[in-house]
């Protein structure tokens, strides 16, 4: 049964509304609610002039791209799997510019810089034939009474173009992936945000570096005019612009770099900045990007940044890179396409992601099913569902341990 066909379903009965859905009819429903961040912001500042953030940004989101989706189907308490599929070959190719990863990679990209991702489905007359990922800072939520979006408006260039929601269930052909946020009633939390001090730090260090560099290569400070004995109290014009001259074109800039300077007599170095090792500058610098990999849950090891290293090796890193945040990343994604996107084919259905697939949890899993196999007292579909299967017929027993043969002497 279609999503549509649900609908239609669900309007003959009595529904109960919710006693604080429609407070948040406050909010002017039936006009867009504008988010309070800037995503423009959010990627240029902190994702393409920031390379930790982009690192770690990239490394999730591809990572996540990198896994294969398997459908199955629900059938009397059995899932069986199916390989050609309408889903399935929409996933592979979902609009005729992107292929499955560059879909997925873009998806948790949005998500993971603004905290909000929208997937648009187009509808033909035998379905959903294409999906397309929208840029959330051109897609802005309508305010439903009930407390349920009322639809979606997407705005570029002065056109717009609006999807209605259904009122009971908020279903439409846009999907709205969004973190949790606990001030916003619309709109999900990035991860910048959690981290936008940190990546300022790191912005602001690589400035320093670069003007550092463009202005010698040393710390700023100032010329100071001493004059002795029956010379004049201040620099004349003509030898205050030779100054400033002989300055910017022999000691400035990083072909300068640590190039002695000449002074004439009355004149001392007197420097006003901090140097690098009275700020501690490196660990500074490293402490921020280890706070930016963190609030994207990506091991500092895996970004080649320095110092407190959790994990002894590099494959733990790995193992926790996948298990703390690309799996529950991508789990989420799943959870939402089985609730949006699997119910407009069949009811039936339901999308998984393959876990076997990832050669980082191969170690983790072989452990699991060693327990699994070695727990005489569940039953078949009990083990198979602690291994991530389904159920099959005939699964409900539990087999009796077996004996080990016995040798001769």
């Amino acid at each position: 049964m279609s999503v549509r066909g649900a609908w239609q379903g669900l309007l003959g009965r009595e529904t109960k509304a919710s006693k604080t859905g429609p407070l948040l009819a406050l909010q002017q429903p039936g006009r867009a609610v504008w988010t309070p961040r800037r995503f423009d912001s959010f990627a240029d500042e902190r994702y393409r002039k920031n390379v930790i953030a982009y690192r770690a940004i990239n490394l999730v989101t591809r990572a996540a791209a990198s896994v294969p989706w398997r459908l199955f189907r629900r059938r009397r308490g059995a899932m069986s799997t199916l390989n050609d599929h309408a889903l399935l070959n929409l996933l592979k190719r979902p609009n005729p510019v992107m292929a499955q990863s560059e879909f997925v990679e873009a998806v948790a990209g949005f998500f993971l810089i603004a905290g909000n991702s929208f997937v648009e489905a187009v509808a033909g007359e035998s379905g959903v034939r294409e999906l397309w990922p929208l840029r959330p800072d051109r897609v802005k939520v309508i305010a439903g009474a009930t407390g349920l979006p009322q639809g979606y408006v997407f705005s570029i260039g002065g056109a717009e173009r609006r999807w209605e929601a259904d009122p009971l269930t908020g279903q439409s052909l846009v999907l709205h992936l969004k973190s949790f946020n606990p001030l916003d009633d619309w709109y999900g939390m990035s991860p910048i945000e959690a981290a936008a001090y940190a990546i300022d730090q790191r912005n602001e260090s690589d400035k320093w570096n670069m003007a550092l560099l463009q202005n010698g290569a040393r710390p700023s400070g100032a010329l100071v005019y001493e004059p002795k004995g029956a010379a004049a109290a201040n620099l004349s014009d003509s030898q205050f612009a030779r100054l400033k001259e002989e300055i910017a074109e022999q000691y400035s800039g990083a072909r300068n770099a640590g190039r002695p300077m000449l002074l004439d007599g009355g004149l001392n170095w007197q420097e006003m900045s901090l140097s690098p090792k009275d700020m501690d500058f490196l660990e500074s610098r490293n402490a921020a990007s280890r706070d930016v990999a963190q609030a994207f849950g990506v091991p500092p090891q895996l970004l080649g940044i320095p110092g407190d290293n959790t994990y002894s090796n590099y494959q733990e890193a790995r193992l926790a890179l996948w298990e703390d945040t690309v799996v529950p990343l991508l789990r989420h994604l799943r959870d939402e396409f089985n609730g949006w996107l699997v119910p407009m084919f069949d009811d039936d259905l339901v999308l998984e992601i393959d876990l076997d697939e990832i050669p980082a949890l191969t170690l983790r899993r072989e452990k699991i099913w060693q327990r699994l196999q070695a727990a005489n007292f569940l039953t078949i579909n009990e083990k198979r569902e602690a291994a991530g299967f389904g159920p099959v017929a005939g699964g409900n027993v539990v087999l009796p341990a077996r004996r080990g043969r016995r040798t001769k002497p």
